[in-house]
């Protein structure tokens, strides 16, 4: 047995039943809750078997991703969660690999999401089939012809904004490997009605308002049009806007379409000027005026329109003007001409109108096959996809609800029979037993509208070409004449009395009981739509164009040609396409999705259980279940049934060696499942009852809960077990490094210890014997200097006292010499001349003078040269010791420095004001970063630049410059600007552009980086301007308190083809600053900074003088800019 995958079942994490085969119990409440259970959880997407039911979200959903495609391809249908991909895959997958041809059926009412379904099974198709040029080419064109069918065959209605008012089969062929090769459009009952009336609410076909609202002035002169939706009187007036719709950018998707499927230019001007045409005979009026036989005839009110319409088609006006003023009647041989009165004109312009845009749309789906049909003649796969018209039911039905609702009737048909057939052969394939399912058959209402002899159909033609007065009322009575008896058929005035007091019946209308509910038809215009008559007179000056594409859609009006055979009616012509149809559908295995609509407001999250259920009823979604679940409710193939239950059993858990099916019949045997509620078929197990498939997820449910706890238990006593071993084997191991390190560790400190110890005993021993040796040393040393200095002492003791007594000596005998003199002067001063005591006198002082000679040299030599250098070295030491302890802070901005102490110390004291002040401040810098003296640098330059000169400089001092203040590299918003920048960015900052024209502004991000300067949109990040520092030679700006700065560019670089940049900002110092540094770094060359009142900047070819004023603001203190000429901007600074 392989080995058990992990896969998403559609039994899996079910929210409420993906399988309506499964509900239980089985009614149209439990129907209708299990849908919006799953609507409310965004689950649109249902299963009745291989039925697939989508619920419009009117909303986007992410499940239509590439990796949801991957998801789904080639994987089983029930296999993953209910999704149109899951479809789409099955039925591709047959035809390339079973070589069965499929077809896709895609039904359901206007709103319900049938052409949105059909987009996204070509768009799977496209996906996962085959790559290459030609290959793409083709899905290409084929998915590209969506957007023109959609312009030319859907309108907005009440109930869906792009509602498809035709109905769509296309064939895609493919070649045996699963390429696509081309395909073949079929479109059924263009509702051309709406060319000329729409009801209220509603618009006319998309390509009218998508030409005037998308084409160019120059095409709409061309197509003598106006863009004014009031001016024609086919388009409504009330809702020709649609909330959500651009119709311009939609008319150039559908030119753009056009060009990829291979419309020539000259073709899409031609099916233009159709349209244009078409648009201007809805303004043609007419006016009666009598004839002189007393018959009204028409005329034509104003002859202008009919011109520009004959100039747009080239028929001759004269020619044209005839045609709606009078009827050519041919019979045999004769021909009678009759005028038209004003009803009747009126009627043929709408006919023509109506006729003109069908046949137009016609000949666009046969030209979109040509360029899509495939080109090689190989034998062809076919893929058939239908998005046709629901079951319609309104207020008023009239012709087209009763053909649409008897198509219905056919899909339905021949979708209970297909159902029933492909139930019958799988039992038959599976050799299960085939009991017959009872279901109510619509062939009887089928046969009630299409009998070739009493159906409606043939009674509405018969009653068409009979002869005489032909109206809705004798079409009724005929219908009751020979209707009156079915049961499936009533009006008022039948046979049969029950109906004659029914007020609910009015008497000109009829009711049939459809498949999907009773639907009441207005008789009136039964005969004219099913007439669909176009006058000859209007064919044939139609074929008279010298427009070569309306001359080709009138083939029926070449004189050459007449053909007095009444042309098919409406009605048969369906009938006849409608049997094509369904030929068609019968040859290829069908797979159908049914769209289901969930309010009438086009709003999400609204379920409106009540048209939900309407809309159930009439699509025989209950029917198809019961269908379905009449004999076996469920059925699987048996190796995933074994795979998904083989846990319920011990014998096939957790592998089981034998047959697949062998391994299924244990299983359900050890469950003791009653025998009447399973069958084994040859490749499947088929359930009976639903009950037996939950009962079987159930126990599913339990035993993996059981079957997680073991595996919970196992995992921890396994992961327990490895960290335990890994522990133990961890702690083996270091423990074992441990004691190896321990034993290292402990011989290294063993060693170390007896090394210091040898080291310390050899030093104690060296040292002692040198101090024994240096001991006896200076002994010896010691005895002999003392000796010495013994000695030298004793004899400067002797010296000394011999010197003493020797000076006692002399002094003693001068003292008495100078006593002995000073005696005998004394006794003599009285009779000595004055000569004589002026000579003693003299002599006496040399005497003293050489007896303080003779002392003087007993005494120390410069005692007061060295008293005063001591002296001063005191008060200098003083001075530093009181200045250690009077220091200012360490901050440079600090000027308080002590007061001078002493006179003398001035230059000494500024000196070391100078030194400390320098030092202070290197101390101070060594305490920066590199970012930090990076932005004092800046600093420093902007001082350099801005002080004195700029007002705004000095609010600037105390900002950081932070640069990027949009936080670029973490804001989300700008990834993609950020992605855009490959290099550094030095500031990222929001400034205001100022306009060139009117001088307001515009926000945008200004980013600098080494070699750019870049401008983007604030919003988006989209880079609007790049210029390359090299271009940029100045910034100009004012002297005053503003933000506004000029960068002028090179003239003649790329970047000044629009002239220099205006800015304004909040932050212009740090961005003009950074702008300089950078510009020096990167060009080697200083950037011209100007400040002045009054500077020219160059716009496109002109220069305008940017120049500031003093004025009061009216929005307080921001300056205004304003364009007072063409030459002068003038900025108001307050």
């Amino acid at each position: 047995m392989a080995k058990m995958e992990v896969k998403t079942s559609l039994l899996d994490n079910m929210i409420g039943v993906g399988d309506m085969v499964l509900l239980e119990p089985l009614n149209e409440e439990t129907f209708i809750n299990n849908l919006k259970k799953r609507f409310d959880h965004s689950e649109i997407y249902t299963y009745i078997g291989s039925v697939v039911i989508s619920v419009n979200p009117y909303r986007s959903l992410p499940i239509y991703s590439p990796e949801k495609v991957e998801e789904y391809r080639n994987r089983n249908f029930y296999e993953l969660s209910p999704h149109i991909f899951a479809l789409s895959d099955e039925a591709y997958r047959s035809l390339r690999d079973q070589d069965k041809d499929q077809c896709i059926l895609i039904t359901g009412e206007s709103g319900a999401g049938k052409t949105e379904a059909s987009k996204l099974v070509m768009s799977y198709v496209a996906a996962v089939c085959g790559k290459g040029a030609e290959v793409n080419q083709v899905k290409e064109q084929l998915l590209q012809s969506n957007p023109v069918l959609e312009a030319f065959g859907n309108a907005k209605t009440v109930r869906n904004d792009n509602s498809s008012r035709f109905g769509k089969y296309m064939d895609i062929e493919f070649d045996f490997k699963g390429d696509p090769l081309g395909g073949v459009i079929s479109n059924y009952l263009l509702e051309k009605s709406r060319v000329v009336k729409q009801p209220r609410g509603e618009r006319n076909f998309h390509v009218f308002y998508q030409l005037l609202s998308g084409a160019s002035e120059e095409l709409l002169n061309k197509l003598k049009l106006e863009r004014d939706f009031s001016r024609y009187n086919y388009l409504s007036l009330d809702s020709a806007k649609v909330n959500g719709v651009d119709d311009a950018a939609n008319f150039r998707t559908v030119r753009n379409a056009m060009q990829i499927v291979g419309f020539m230019d000259h073709e899409a001007e031609s099916v233009l000027a159709v349209v244009a045409a078409v648009l201007k005979l809805g303004n043609i009026e007419f006016k009666p005026e009598s004839r002189v036989n007393g018959l009204d005839e028409s005329k034509i009110k104003d002859k202008n329109e009919l011109k520009e319409i004959c100039e747009l088609t080239g028929i001759d006006q004269s020619v044209l003007e005839r045609a709606f003023s009078f009827r050519t009647v041919e019979a045999k041989q004769e021909k009678v001409s009759t005028t038209l009165n004003v009803a009747q004109a009126y009627y043929a312009r709408d006919a023509l109108a109506k006729n003109l845009y069908s046949r137009l749309f016609s000949w666009l789906v046969n030209r979109i096959n040509e360029s899509i049909k495939a080109q090689t003649k190989v034998r062809k796969k076919v893929m058939g996809v239908l998005d046709i018209y629901g079951f319609e039911i309104f207020e008023d039905n009239s012709f087209e609800q009763f053909i649409i609702n008897y198509c219905n009737e056919k899909l339905q048909q021949i979708f209970i029979e297909l159902t029933l057939k492909e139930e019958q052969e799988e039992y038959i394939r599976e050799d299960i037993e085939w009991t017959h399912i009872d279901y109510f058959n619509n062939a009887i209402i089928c046969d009630l509208i299409e009998n070739n002899t009493n159906g409606i159909l043939a009674m509405l033609d018969e009653e068409c070409l009979r002869p005489g007065t032909v109206t809705d009322e004798t079409f009724l009575e005929k219908l009751n004449q020979v209707c009156a008896t079915h049961q499936h058929f009533e009006s008022r005035m039948s046979k049969c009395s029950r109906f004659l007091n029914d007020t609910s019946l009015p008497h000109s209308c009829f009711r049939i009981q459809h498949y999907a509910g009773k639907v009441l038809y207005q008789v009136e215009g039964f005969v004219d739509k099913n007439n669909d008559l176009l006058y000859r007179d209007l064919s044939q000056a139609m074929w008279k164009a010298s427009h070569a594409l309306i001359k080709s859609l009138f083939p029926e009006g070449n004189p050459a040609k007449i053909n007095l055979k009444r042309p098919p009616t409406a009605g048969s012509q369906f009938k006849a396409s409608v049997a094509t149809l369904m030929k068609n559908l019968q040859t290829k295995n069908p797979n159908y999705i049914r769209c289901i609509k969930p309010n009438d407001k086009k709003a999400a999250h609204i379920f409106n259980e009540a048209l939900v259920c309407h809309q159930i009823r009439y699509l025989g979604l209950l029917e198809n279940v019961r269908v379905r679940r009449a004999g076996y409710a469920f059925r699987q193939a048996y190796e995933p049934c074994l795979e998904r239950y083989k846990m319920l059993c011990k014998q096939t858990w957790p592998h089981w060696k034998g047959p697949a099916r062998s391994g299924v019949e244990v299983l359900f045997n050890e469950l003791e499942i009653p025998v009447e509620e399973y069958s084994f078929g040859r490749s499947k197990i088929f359930i009976r009852n639903p009950r037996t498939l939950f009962k079987l997820e159930d126990l599913r449910k339990q035993r993996l809960e059981d079957l997680a706890t073991l595996i919970q238990k196992i995992y921890r006593g396994w992961k327990c077990r490895t960290h335990f071993l890994l522990m133990k084997k961890s702690q083996i191991v270091i423990a074992a490094w441990y004691r190896r390190y321990a034993q290292q560790k402990r011989y290294q400190q063993t060693k170390s210890s007896a090394l210091v110890i040898q080291s310390y005993i050899r030093g104690w021993k060296a040292r002692k014997i040198l101090r024994e040796l240096k001991h006896q040393k200076r002994c010896k040393e010691a005895v002999t200097t003392i000796a010495a200095y013994w000695h030298g002492t004793q004899a400067r003791r002797e010296l000394r006292r011999l010197k003493e007594e020797a000076r006692n000596k002399h002094a003693i005998a001068v003292i008495w010499a100078y006593w002995l003199g000073s005696k005998v002067l004394d006794a003599h001063i009285p009779t000595l001349h004055p000569g004589i005591l002026h000579t003693l006198t003299t002599v006496t002082y040399i005497f003293f003078l050489k007896v303080r000679r003779e002392y003087r040299k007993f005494f120390r030599a410069n005692a007061g040269k060295k008293i005063y250098e001591f002296t001063l070295q005191r008060i200098v030491q003083k001075y530093f010791l009181e200045m250690k302890n009077k220091m200012p802070s360490l901050s440079p901005i600090d000027k308080n420095w002590p007061s001078r102490p002493y006179l003398f110390l001035d230059s000494t004291h500024k000196e070391l004001k100078r030194i400390f002040h320098l030092w202070r401040c290197k101390k101070y810098r060594d305490q920066f970063t590199d970012q930090q003296k990076l932005i004092y640098e800046e600093k420093l330059e902007a001082s350099e630049l801005f002080k004195d000169k700029k007002a705004l400089y000095p609010s600037s001092v105390g900002q950081p410059f932070q640069g990027a203040y949009l936080e670029i590299n973490k804001n989300p918003k700008y990834k993609k600007l950020k992605d855009a920048i490959e290099e550094k960015i030095i500031i990222a900052e929001v400034v205001n552009k100022i306009n060139r024209a009117n001088g307001k502004s515009t926000s945008r991000i200004f980013l600098l980086t080494n070699n750019n300067l870049l401008l983007a949109d604030q919003k988006s990040g989209q880079i609007k301007s790049e210029v390359p520092l090299v271009d940029v030679t100045k910034v100009s700006m004012s002297s005053q308190n503003d933000g506004f700065f000029a960068v002028h560019l090179k003239e003649g670089s790329e970047a000044a083809s629009k002239g220099d940049f205006l800015f304004s900002s909040d932050h212009l110092i740090e961005m003009a600053t950074k702008l300089y540094r950078t510009t020096l770094s990167q060009t080697k060359q200083k950037l011209n900074i100007e400040i002045s009142d009054e500077f020219l900047v160059q716009f496109r070819q002109d220069k305008v003088c940017v120049k500031f004023i003093q004025g009061n603001q009216k929005n307080g203190s921001v300056p205004t800019c304003k364009r007072k000429n063409n030459r002068l901007l003038e900025v108001a600074v307050p």
